[in-house]
């Protein structure tokens, strides 16, 4: 097997590092982190611009990567600036859930997510699900042609800032049946909805959404109802191949960092490194 990238990657790590290195320090991101909606949307142009977004998508979707390989290349450079922009949770989470069980209208938002006019976010996590991936309280109950949902999402990136959600609900069976799951593509702005904002811990923004009767009508299900463990189970798992390799750059920035520390750090005199 090739490990090797191609050319096509090389030319979009080198260019997406140049960015960062020139456009992305540690103060920016500070004074990002600082802010409500926990990005900035003039760099979040800039990176559509670049086809960072795009490259996280297939070409069958409208992107031009969207295999591993591209998102590690991506999410590589993202980890050495630690950068906060939401690309994990518009691009590669929800983005994938809307490519994998999206109908012809719904998988139309994907282009802008693409061009950065819109910002998707993905609302699985709940107060009490233990990290168990089918443990799911919020409920989707019918309502006349469409739905009900009540519930409380937690750990929402950038939620402040999304305009649209993909919201994991159960609509059927136990609290921890795999079956009866299932997706809805929620914006943000309608009644029953309350985002909570709040840092995280990397210094990033996350949100809570609590639900209360919030009324979405019979398009909004993305998928088929009941059906929607096996995306998330696709969307997750590309997930988790992101972050691995964010925290690859970000381990390779420190040691770097490091040696040049011991370089030039003298002890008594004499350079210590």
């Amino acid at each position: 097997m090739n490990f090797e990238h191609t050319q096509e990657r090389r030319m979009l790590a080198d260019s997406l590092n140049r960015f960062i290195a020139d456009q992305y320090n540690f103060e920016t991101r500070n004074r990002i982190a600082a802010t409500p909606a926990g990005m900035s949307l003039d760099l979040w142009q800039k990176f559509a611009e670049l086809g960072v977004i795009g490259a996280l998508l297939r070409e069958e979707d409208g992107g031009f990567g969207g295999a591993g390989f591209d998102i590690a290349v991506v999410f590589e450079a993202l980890g050495r600036g630690l950068v906060i922009e939401p690309l994990l949770g518009s691009a590669v989470l929800a983005g994938e859930a809307i490519a994998a069980a999206g109908n012809a209208t719904q998988k139309a938002l994907l282009a802008e997510l693409i061009e950065g006019s819109t910002i998707a976010s993905f609302a699985h996590d709940e107060p009490d699900s233990h990290y168990e991936l089918a443990r799911i309280a919020t409920r989707a109950e019918r309502s006349g042609e469409g739905w009900v949902l009540n519930g409380i999402k937690s750990v929402v990136l950038q939620g402040e800032a999304a305009d649209l959600f993909v919201v994991s609900t159960r609509s059927a069976g136990a609290i921890d049946d795999e079956a009866g799951i299932s997706l809805f593509l929620v914006p943000k702005a309608i009644p029953g909805l309350v985002v909570h904002g709040y840092p995280s811990m990397d210094g990033g923004r996350v949100a809570e959404l609590v639900f209360t009767d919030a009324q979405l009508g019979a398009d909004a299900l993305l998928g088929e109802q009941g059906q929607g463990y096996a995306t998330l189970e696709r969307a997750l798992g590309r997930g988790v191949l992101a972050l691995c390799a964010e925290a690859l750059g970000a381990m390779e920035a420190a040691k770097l960092a490091t040696l040049d520390y011991l370089r030039t750090r003298k002890q008594f005199g004499t350079v210590i490194g």
